[in-house]
């Protein structure tokens, strides 16, 4: 019954999403006349941190007065990526902005529109292979780095830690789990890591998280890679048995997150999480955009640092602007330019 209401509130996100954009192109019709077609995609409603940059988009193509045309939400479905970017071409697009999740499966797309000389910003996402105008992320083996780091010192170089990764067909999921691997043996080689691969599915991480819990009731480590997707879940399981104690207290799984969504942000409040990365939806969807309605402009970039405190750099098949992702703390949590604290519950 569980998975039906999730599926409904999804399907509702996503209508009130998309009609939303619907709205706000109508009212932005006359700012954008002349202005290139940009095409944009959604991955998915079913995330916390995907619904928050679905919400920046928003209002920044309206802010920006930006043409764009309908937009679509391929719900982490390749197939249904492909079918909405071919309606794109369709109807005029000039650039298509994109965050592929099979990372691997959307490089024959890329080439497709490269030949059409349509640019791709891919955000969040780095595709394997295909041409792109320009990715749009933060530095995903440091989010890796960062979880280890943390939780390594946490926990005194000793114990028992669950990685409830992302899919490993994609780049992020890869990046997160490789970092995180090579950070643990080299740095704290006296901490056991399960692995728990999840295809970024809350459902999947709470049953395997479930089974390791009952192998290793000495488990005294967590490390989340996608927060949106995994932190309700996982606390949800961790009160079931008992075992969600406050920071400081006697039994506390320490915990690390990625993500930067609100909900994390109040369960390090609690106490009942101690970190995560915070991974910048509303700077992924205002430099999306920029670099959109650039590309769909001629316009140009090289290598190097941007006037926006981040770094350009080649990769083989194109350009990635790394945006900041910091580490965030009890000690930071309240800090007001974190975008966590600017959206609603």
């Amino acid at each position: 019954m569980k998975s039906r209401s999730v599926r409904i509130a999804a399907t509702a996100a996503t209508v009130v999403v998309l009609a939303g954009f619907a709205t706000a192109c109508d009212r932005g019709s006359s700012a954008a006349a002349g202005k290139p077609k940009i095409g944009i995609d959604l991955p998915r409603a079913d995330t916390d941190f995907w619904n928050s940059y679905a919400q920046y988009i928003k209002s920044d193509a309206s802010s920006q007065g930006l043409d764009t045309l309908p937009v679509s939400n391929s719900q982490n479905d390749v197939t249904k990526l492909v079918a909405n970017v071919q309606v794109f071409e369709n109807t005029g697009a000039k650039a298509v902005v994109m965050a592929p999740q099979d990372t691997g499966a959307i490089a024959s797309t890329l080439d497709a529109l490269a030949s059409k000389k349509i640019p791709v910003i891919s955000v969040n996402t780095r595709p394997d292979k295909g041409q792109v105008y320009m990715v749009v992320r933060a530095d995903n083996r440091a989010y890796g780095t960062k979880a280890c780091e943390f939780l390594g010192k946490q926990l005194g170089g000793k114990g028992k830690v669950a990685e409830l990764q992302g899919a490993l067909d994609s780049i992020n999921g890869r990046d997160r789990s490789e970092a995180f691997a090579s950070c643990m043996k080299s740095e704290f080689p006296g901490i056991q890591v399960i692995e728990l691969a999840t295809d970024w599915k809350g459902d999947v991480a709470s049953a395997k998280l479930q089974s390791t819990l009952a192998a290793n009731p000495d488990l005294n480590g967590i490390y989340m890679q996608a927060g949106g997707a995994f932190l309700q879940p996982t606390l949800a399981l961790l009160q079931q048995k008992g075992l969600l104690k406050p920071a400081g207290r006697p039994g506390h799984i320490t915990i690390v997150s990625n993500d930067g969504i609100p909900q994390e942000f109040d369960a390090i409040r609690q106490g009942q999480i101690d970190a995560t990365v915070s991974q910048p939806a509303d700077l992924y969807a205002k430099y999306a955009l920029s670099y959109a309605e650039a590309a769909a402009e001629g316009k140009t970039f090289q290598p190097g640092p941007t006037d926006h405190g981040s770094t350009i750099i080649s990769i083989p098949n194109g350009l990635e602007d790394q945006l900041p992702a910091p580490l965030v703390t009890k000690d930071n949590v309240d800090d007001k330019s974190l975008w966590g604290n600017n959206v609603g519950h």
